[in-house]
């Protein structure tokens, strides 16, 4: 498949953009993936309109895994997933097989931003349908910057400054034995992040706790402390209120999967949640996640 640009100076782009809600996510049309990959000034594009729309959404992209893994090095390096398995010949596709024989996961169905556990959490990710069932497997993004624009001016100042514990060990690792939940934590130990980081590109601030986030590290001042027990409920209250914010409908979009369709999000920006509302049936899904950098 072939796309022709517009002319040089135009500032149009390639793509047909609708936009889903009045605060989060697009569909592009009119242009291949797949052309993408290959092509700076159609990439440029497409890295401007993510930046303004946070999840871009495509249909009927039948490309290949070299394609998908080619579009997501555009960004940057890929990471793989310590728990996640890989397609064997393209490292860094990462497969989110719900199969039949597998047992029911319930880290997906719970609003996050991935790998927060990490020192630096993925920029982003290219996530490709295989195959989704018939009905349902739909999944919800959030965008976290009008999360925090939203917040009372009160609960601004008191996030002000906070950091916060976020955890592979408490999450994936739960369902491990103790040795490999242990051996997990060694590999992965938990990152601390502000509760509050600022964009690195578009210099917006956004709400960054999700469900991998375990505490709050610096709560516990004579500010916000009367006496030691105020700690943890003060904290744990303040934390659940915050991580909230991303159930509210106003800051989300909902995205019907039918096969070979695509979803490109700022993981810096957003949070999202896969509904699990189709066992027995099969969902495969696979993605490519890009390092990213130091959240501040």
């Amino acid at each position: 498949m072939t796309t022709t640009l517009p002319p040089a100076g135009d500032t149009r782009t390639a793509f047909r953009v609708e936009r889903l809600t009045a605060t989060i996510g697009a569909e592009l049309s009119g242009v291949y993936l797949g052309d993408v990959a290959r092509d700076e000034t159609l990439f440029a594009q497409l890295r401007a309109l993510l930046l303004e729309h946070k999840v871009l959404f495509f249909r009927d992209q039948d490309i290949t895994c070299a394609e998908h893994v080619a579009l997501a090095e555009r960004f940057g390096a890929l990471e793989d997933h310590p728990v996640l398995g890989s397609h064997p010949e393209h490292p860094g596709l990462v497969r989110i097989y719900k199969d039949l024989d597998s047992a029911p996961e319930h880290y997906e169905n719970a609003y996050h931003c991935d790998a927060t556990w990490r020192e630096n959490p993925p920029m982003g990710c290219v996530l490709r349908c295989v195959e989704t069932p018939p009905v349902g497997g739909d999944t919800i993004w959030v965008n976290m910057v009008e999360a925090y624009r939203r917040l009372p001016d009160a609960v601004k100042d008191k996030i002000a400054g906070l950091r916060a514990r976020h955890s592979i060990e408490s999450s994936f690792g739960a369902a491990l034995s103790t040795e490999k939940r242990h051996a997990l934590h060694a590999q992965f130990p938990d990152a601390e992040h502000p509760v509050v980081r600022t964009h690195p590109e578009t210099g917006e601030k956004i709400l960054f706790v999700n469900s991998f986030t375990t505490h709050l590290v610096n709560y516990h001042t004579p500010e916000n402390v009367r006496f030691g027990c105020d700690y943890a409920p003060g904290a744990g209250e303040l934390l659940r209120y915050l991580t909230s914010q991303a159930a509210i409908p106003e800051y989300q979009v909902r995205w019907r999967w039918t096969r070979n369709s695509i979803a490109i999000w700022d993981n810096r920006s957003t949070q999202h949640y896969a509904v699990q509302d189709y066992w027995p049936a099969v969902r495969r899904m696979e993605r490519a996640g890009i390092v990213g950098d130091r959240p501040f």
